[in-house]
């Protein structure tokens, strides 16, 4: 496949390449990274995680599935077809539940992806990109611009279903799309979870979930709600 010519969904495989990236070019694991240059910055050192070392586990919601998940996902599953992209990436068994990511070795890995955080910790990340917070600031306008503009778009490669994306962050929001909502950029997560900001009214929020469902009504709600706010 000619690079740029298709797009996928791939938050481990991105995350990995972005973390060595970033480790050879400061020379420190991406958690160390994270920890230094954008989460102590912003006073939430405690609260935004890759890796999350075992003696700060205890604080955490743990994860709980959807009653019912093995059911529903069962049948969802049977009702799929076999040659579906998604699942060129794992087999159905492999997909991430409760379960897993309430395992001590998952939740203290240094993988680019799956942060562990509060709500109001991404919110403030998301938040010191459209602007400062507090007099931190994490990347100039232009960068901002050139990281939310459109960069790729066209049918999932693993989810099968149309997408758009900037560097790095879905663009359309929660219940949206790039058409609806072209200034809003984030990213949902496992189980329903979303953050994002909008470089148009320059709010970011964030929701973040311990139940494991495909249920994104919530923070599609928010997102709406916010959006007619302003």
């Amino acid at each position: 496949m000619e690079p740029g010519t298709k797009v996928g969904y791939h938050a481990y495989t991105f995350g990995y390449i972005v973390g060595e990236l970033a480790r050879r070019a400061t020379g420190k694991p991406i958690s160390q990274v994270l920890r230094e240059e954008v989460a102590g910055p912003l006073g939430v050192a405690d609260e935004l995680w890759f890796g999350m070392p075992a003696s700060e586990h205890h604080r955490l919601a743990r994860l709980e599935d959807e009653p019912g998940a093995a059911e529903m996902a069962a049948q969802m599953m049977a009702s799929m077809p076999p040659d579906l992209p998604m699942f060129r990436s794992a087999p159905p068994e492999l997909f991430p539940n409760a379960e897993f990511g309430n395992r001590a070795d998952v939740l203290a890995a240094d993988i680019p992806a799956g942060g562990k955080t509060s709500a109001r910790a991404i919110a403030r990340m998301y938040a010191a990109l459209l602007g400062g917070v507090e007099g931190v600031r994490l990347v100039p306008p232009e960068r901002l611009a050139a990281a939310t503009a459109i960069s790729s778009s066209g049918i999932d490669e693993v989810f099968g279903m149309p997408t758009t994306w900037g560097l790095g962050y879905g663009i359309g929001g929660p219940g949206g799309d790039a058409q609806t909502s072209p200034t809003v950029f984030g990213l949902g997560g496992v189980g329903g979870s979303f953050a994002c900001g909008d470089t148009a009214s320059g709010i970011a929020w964030a929701v973040t979930k311990n139940r494991v469902s495909n249920d994104f009504s919530s923070s599609t709600q928010l997102g709406q709600l916010i959006a007619g706010a302003g």
